[in-house]
């Protein structure tokens, strides 16, 4: 039977979940005659042009409501106008309203995945409603539900319903190549000592990722030792924090989206990570990737991600104080894990590709 499949996001702007896409699309065109990708904030986004290598691949910037009569009667009718057989949704409990359209609309295989292990907006009772609501139109109505954390199905499922809901959890796949290939440092091209520790972060800006108790850390470390530096960079990072380190621009350096993060990795001595929330950190992959010492947050989607040797280095995301003596600590002592391996063989498997395509599929 001819496959066609829908994929629904927000847009496709640089971060973990569009890149995880394009990996996906890339693995498993082939299997499928036509791929669209719905961008439900009506824009399509920076890297929609990575898309351009595939022919049977359509973006289409469509703004979807969340009550929209008249945007779901659209998809309606798409869906049924294309041959959908697949559509897959990466908007946890938001995807409610598709996967019944796409039930109503015959599609046979409605997927919805979690990205996340907690909600990401500011709880109102309305707001809550409306999530209770289409949380159940996702267990109603999705074929299957999937996460790349036992941490989200946890919280949005219940471990116990999921059986019952068809669950699975897939991990990101990531490919080690550019990180254990790359051996050069920007030390030079940003004037920073190659004794200097240098501590670092990627991540885009969002509440979830904690960049203001980062500058925190980093400022009280860059007070107290001339010879630290950190390094931050993500989507809008140099935008939003460049007036927040008046004082310090030497040596704490904040970057906006780049294209050589290996290169920024391997740079650094040690990468801080303290997420208020996360799904599956694709940053912290590529950290161990490049066998960095890690510091990061003590919560459930990073201990899944991370091997057992790295607990000691988990604390409370907002620990300001701990997080300055653990980095301290891995400084001093030069603590190196031998975590790169592992994280290959985790992460870096294309059998993790083919587990997903063979849901969607």
């Amino acid at each position: 039977m001819v496959k066609n499949v829908c994929f629904f996001v927000e847009s496709l702007v640089p971060n973990g979940l569009e890149y995880y896409l394009y990996r996906i699309v890339k693995y498993g065109n082939l299997r499928f005659n036509n791929i669209f990708i719905i961008c439900k904030s009506g824009k399509a986004g920076e890297i929609s042009t990575m898309f351009d290598d595939f022919d049977n691949v359509k973006i289409i910037p469509k703004h979807i409501g969340y009550f929209s009569i008249k945007d779901y009667n659209w998809l309606y009718m798409f869906l049924k106008k294309n041959k959908i057989n697949v559509i897959c949704d990466f908007s946890g409990n938001f995807a409610g309203l598709v996967v019944l359209t796409a039930y109503i609309a015959g599609v046979m295989q409605r997927v919805v995945q979690y990205r996340g292990s907690s909600n990401h907006f500011k709880e109102t009772i309305i707001k809550k409603i409306y999530n209770y609501c289409v949380n159940k139109l996702v267990k109603k109505f999705s074929t299957n539900i999937l996460s790349n954390s036992y941490a989200a199905l946890d919280y949005f499922i219940g471990r116990k319903y999921l059986d019952k809901y068809n669950c699975s959890v897939i991990y990101n796949a990531y490919d080690p190549t550019p990180f254990i290939t790359e051996h050069t440092n920007l030390r030079e091209e940003l004037s920073i000592p190659n004794d200097a520790f240098v501590v670092g972060h990627t991540g885009r800006v969002c509440y979830a990722k904690n960049h203001e108790v980062i500058l925190k850390v980093a400022k009280r470390l860059c007070s107290e030792h001339q010879d630290i530096y950190f390094i931050l960079c993500g989507n809008s990072v140099f935008d939003s924090y460049k007036s927040e380190i008046t004082g310090f621009e030497n040596r704490i350096l904040l970057f906006n989206n780049r294209n050589d993060i290996p290169k920024i990795l391997k740079t650094l001595d040690c990468f801080y990570f303290p997420s208020l929330t996360e799904g599956q950190p694709n940053s912290l992959i590529e950290a161990m990737f490049v066998n960095l010492p890690i510091v990061a947050s003590d919560i459930g989607p990073i201990r899944e991600t991370v091997p057992e040797c790295i607990d000691q280095f988990l604390i409370n995301a907002r620990d300001i104080e701990g997080a300055c003596r653990l980095i301290i600590k891995i400084k001093e002592t030069n603590v190196r894990e031998n975590v790169a391996s592992w994280a290959i063989s985790r992460y870096g498997s294309s059998k993790l590709y083919e587990e997903f395509i063979n849901i969607i599929e």
